[in-house]
């Protein structure tokens, strides 16, 4: 492990001087390649240099026991000893976690698809919930969010809503909320009083670019048609809306909420390549070995992933057994603590496939 660390460092050192030189300075694509790459290392090589930091230390503490010391002095290097002891046990774990390997997804936005499932206007009003919910959150980490396509309801909720959060590192936080969301509560319509269970599906797709993914105009039929609101009430009389289906793949991406067609088509394309670039990950992820699959879940659209209930103020996530008593406080955007738990988890059953 060593031995990579230090060649990890030295090819840090050597990105700032190649971020220094004149010549990559003045080309943009070796800029941006150079800044990320040394971003990306940036964590593991500071780590690295606290370790050799305390290292050294712990080195000439243990020296100076073999030197004549007073009762006093003894004492208290051998408890400078014990505490740089478990400064280094804390920094090799942290190393070794910061050397796992990191999904090549983590750094990009993110496109979120939220559809209300089972339970009718309850589960459109819940689809809703879960799309305040992931906007506050981006609010907290000053990620930006833009509709891309909504279909709502007369009761204030959607049947399907479709979302850019733009962010470094919005993926590797919100890769993790992909699957079935149950809530449970009384209904606002519900005289009774009975508790209702109803579903939405959440579905996290990284933003791709062209290289990433190739999508060839030949293979795209598109359609244009006049855009309509809630009802099939006319929203726009001219044919803004645009729809692409991808036929290789049979994947279709409908688009109207913007009023220029040429907008609608930009917003269609983004999405369109994200689910292709998502169906070969999903196709891919398929052919792993049961028991190199992720703690956290497969990433199946249908698995169950997490029950809100409103009577207990509970949120419970089913793949780590976490269950936590603040539903209103999740519901403002304060996610960390089950995605950190979440991910920590994860962090956990790479460390153990590596060790066997």
């Amino acid at each position: 492990m060593l031995d990579r660390l230090q060649s990890l460092e030295d090819r840090y050192d050597k990105l700032n001087e190649l971020l220094s030189d004149p010549e990559v300075i003045s080309d943009t694509n070796k800029l941006r390649e150079y800044s990320k790459e040394q971003a990306g290392l940036e964590d593991v090589v500071q780590a690295y240099r606290e370790y050799k930091d305390v290292t050294t230390q712990l080195k000439d503490a243990k020296a100076m026991l073999e030197d004549n010391l007073d009762d006093d002095m003894y004492e208290m290097v051998k408890g400078e000893i014990s505490e740089l002891s478990g400064s280094k046990e804390e920094l090799e774990e942290k190393m070794r976690v910061l050397l796992l390997p990191k999904d090549p997804n983590d750094d990009k936005n993110v496109i979120v698809e939220i559809r209300g499932a089972a339970g009718g206007d309850e589960a459109a009003l819940f689809a809703g919930d879960l799309y305040r919910m992931y906007s506050r959150y981006a609010e907290t980490y000053n990620w930006k969010t833009e509709v891309l396509e909504a279909s709502s309801t007369g009761v204030g909720g959607y049947k399907e809503i479709i979302f850019m959060i733009n962010g470094t590192g919005a993926y590797s936080k919100l890769k993790y909320e992909n699957g079935a969301h149950r809530v449970q509560r009384v209904p606002e319509t519900e005289s009774g009083g009975r508790i209702h269970t109803s579903t939405a599906t959440v579905a996290v797709l990284p933003e791709t670019e062209d290289v990433e993914v190739e999508v060839h105009d030949k293979d795209i039929r598109v359609d244009t048609f006049a855009s309509s609101g809630p009802g099939g009430q006319s929203v726009n009389t001219t044919m803004s809306a645009v729809r692409l289906t991808h036929e290789p793949t049979g994947i279709v991406v409908s688009i109207q909420d913007e009023k220029s067609q040429i907008k609608n088509k930009e917003k269609a394309m983004k999405v369109l390549r994200a689910r292709i670039y998502d169906k070969f990950q999903q196709e891919a992820r398929a052919e792993y070995d049961e028991t190199r699959k992720s703690a956290v879940g497969t990433g199946d659209r249908s698995e169950r992933i997490r029950t809100y209930n409103f009577p207990q103020n509970r949120v419970t996530d089913h793949r780590i057994n976490l269950t936590i008593q603040k539903l209103d406080q999740i519901l403002t955007g304060k996610l960390d603590e089950i995605i950190d738990a979440l991910l920590m988890e994860e962090q956990a059953k790479k460390l153990e496939q590596i060790g066997e």
